[in-house]
């Protein structure tokens, strides 16, 4: 008798749970952007944004909450309820940099969240100003070896991983310089075509058009392999610097507990999204390539850039 009423109640609760599961979703999801309107995230989550309200059946919305590095919208999704009802958006630097730079972060990228997939990546690629006088890698290193502290490095801001690529290139080559963050890459840019500033590793999509026009010039992409935008500029590794792939990227997460039948169904919608052509020509414009990953491949992905991050930033003394 014991027995029938246990298995009328699992049976029970399994009729509950089952439709209230298939019902997912059943109102807006509500996508958060940690970063101003307009930049690489806030674009690639309106980008995916139609095409997961096709897959999802329901309103996607998309909202920006800018401040303290990512770390105000990355708290806000930590606190969600993990319904998949409130999703994030974010960089390498809210999902892996963070993690390694601040030692009071609010949250903790490998704990707090369950991340959906990894979404776009593109490298970055170390440019020079006019003032600079070197053609290669090789010639860099010499040219700040013999002006030890000299070279200075523009970056979009401290803890990007603009400035950090700076920085690793720094330690991996054995030379010195001076980091100027500014708030945003545009002024960063701007300074190194004016050669207020020397050297840069900034977006591949950011500066392509200055380095096709002969205002910069490209010494190195930090991708694996060259970029097809710039066919005659080595890699890092075909440059001499080994062990210095890097990538910015985006992806997006969900609060942790959320289940897994619902981080099925998101990845369903995003990776539907990402084939969409609208989605892949905004991406291409971009200098950015779709990744798509799974969810077991971008968390085990996110595990490996904060370990490597953190190497970085802990051997530079970086941490606040």
């Amino acid at each position: 008798m014991l027995k029938k009423m246990i298995t009328g109640v699992l049976t029970t609760a399994s009729m509950v749970a089952g439709p209230a599961l298939a019902a997912y979703p059943d109102k807006p999801v509500r996508v958060i952007v940690p970063f101003v309107p307009g930049g690489s995230s806030d674009i690639t989550a309106r980008t995916i944004a139609p095409g997961m309200e096709k897959v999802l059946g329901q309103t996607v919305i998309v909202e920006n909450k800018p401040g303290a590095n990512g770390a105000i919208a990355a708290q806000e999704l930590k606190k969600a309820k993990p319904d998949g009802y409130t999703l994030m958006v974010g960089s390498i630097g809210t999902f892996s940099i963070n993690e390694g730079l601040y030692k009071n972060l609010s949250y903790n990228p490998s704990e707090d969240f369950d991340y959906v997939s990894q979404l776009v990546r593109n490298p970055n690629v170390l440019v020079v100003s006019s003032k600079i006088p070197v053609k290669t890698v090789a010639e860099l290193i010499e040219y700040a070896g013999k002006h030890p502290g000299e070279v200075s490095y523009a970056s979009s801001g401290t803890g990007s991983s603009d400035h950090l690529s700076a920085v690793m290139f720094r330690q991996r080559s054995n030379t010195t310089g001076i980091d100027v963050p500014y708030k945003g890459g545009g002024a960063a840019i701007a300074d190194l075509l004016g050669a207020q500033v020397d050297v840069s590793f900034q977006n591949l999509g950011a500066v392509l058009t200055h380095v096709q026009s002969g205002k910069l010039r490209a010494l190195a992409i930090t991708g694996e392999q060259r970029a097809p935008e710039l066919p005659d500029t080595p890699t890092m590794a075909e440059s001499g610097i080994k062990n210095m792939v890097v990538y910015s990227w985006q992806g997006v997460a969900a609060p942790a507990g959320t289940p897994k039948e619902v981080i099925a169904k998101l990845h369903e919608a995003v990776s539907a999204s990402l084939k969409e052509p609208r989605a892949q020509e905004t991406m291409k414009k971009l200098g950015f390539t779709i990744v798509g990953n799974t969810p077991e491949e971008f968390t085990k992905f996110q595990k490996e850039e904060v370990a490597k991050w953190k190497d970085v930033i802990k051997a530079a003394g970086l941490s606040q």
